[in-house]
């Protein structure tokens, strides 16, 4: 397995990675120009740039790289820093780029009706996989999504012991009720997904919230995670729009971009 395969695999199954690469090289390095290191989200290490310090360094940056999600360019003299002990007799100069390497983000929709099908295209041509979930299989079916990854008709319970979503997820319930919702929300809020949200007006999502918080115990912690009502308030009606408008809420999660727009309350207590 080289390199390419292992970041493949990374990125399905959701794995945060950076790959740091020898872009330029001038004079003698214990490595060669194009070299690679791939990092782990867990910290574990695939190739080499050369080891020693130099590796060390870069380790310790890809870390940061991967928390970030922006790359880094990297400049090493061995020549006039002794600090890069290499064990060899190295005099030269190189640069390193570090990358990070994004798992591929998985959408799970709960529910297969008419926003539902509007929604896992639009998400999937931005570049999200897709995972149709609801108890009837006249809805969630191949016909109806083709573009979906996977497709499930089945009780919500039981569908839920065998998804595994994780820092990379997004998870979103557009139901066809009350009850089905909360079923969704209560399991979601349980779970390390980056993205939850949930369709509906400002009085349904503020009563289910209640009622888990009151009836349930869950801590409002975990419910100031939900985007409610979900999307941007761009004054989409059509099922169509409000799908371009979810979707843009999610890329703005992905590419951290929400942090920047805090002006505008989306949690799932603080609307009334």
């Amino acid at each position: 397995m080289d390199v390419f395969e292992e970041i493949l695999r990374l990125r399905k199954a959701g794995i945060k990675a950076a790959l740091a690469t020898i872009v330029n090289v001038r004079g003698s390095i214990p490595s060669f120009e194009s070299a690679k290191l791939l990092v782990r989200e867990d910290g574990s290490l695939f190739g080499t740039v050369g080891g020693g310090c130099v590796e060390a360094e870069v380790w310790s940056v890809a870390r940061k790289v991967m928390e970030e999600e922006k790359p880094r360019k990297l400049t090493f003299n061995l020549n006039n820093d002794p600090s890069y002990d290499t064990g060899l007799l190295c005099g030269g100069t190189l640069e390193v780029f570090v990358e990070p390497i994004l798992p591929i983000p998985c959408l799970y929709i709960f529910g297969a009706g008419h926003i539902s099908l509007s929604l896992s295209k639009v998400a999937t041509l931005a570049g999200f996989r897709t995972i149709i979930i609801d108890d009837r299989d006249t809805y969630a079916n191949r016909e109806r999504f083709p573009e979906a990854e996977e497709i499930y008709a089945d009780d919500y319970e039981k569908v839920f012991d065998r998804l595994e979503p994780n820092s990379s997820s997004y998870l979103i319930a557009v139901t066809r009720g009350h009850r089905d919702d909360m079923r969704v929300l209560r399991w979601a809020v349980g779970t390390p997904a980056r993205y939850i949200g949930m369709i509906g007006s400002k009085r349904k999502v503020l009563e289910v919230a209640q009622y888990l918080e009151d009836k349930e115990g869950i801590p409002s912690a975990r419910l100031l995670q939900v985007h409610a009502p979900i999307g941007l308030e761009i004054g989409a009606i059509t099922p169509e729009e409000i799908a371009i408008a979810v979707v843009a809420e999610m890329i703005a999660v992905r590419r951290n971009a929400l942090a920047e727009a805090s002006a505008r309350p989306k949690s799932i207590l603080a609307v009334s």
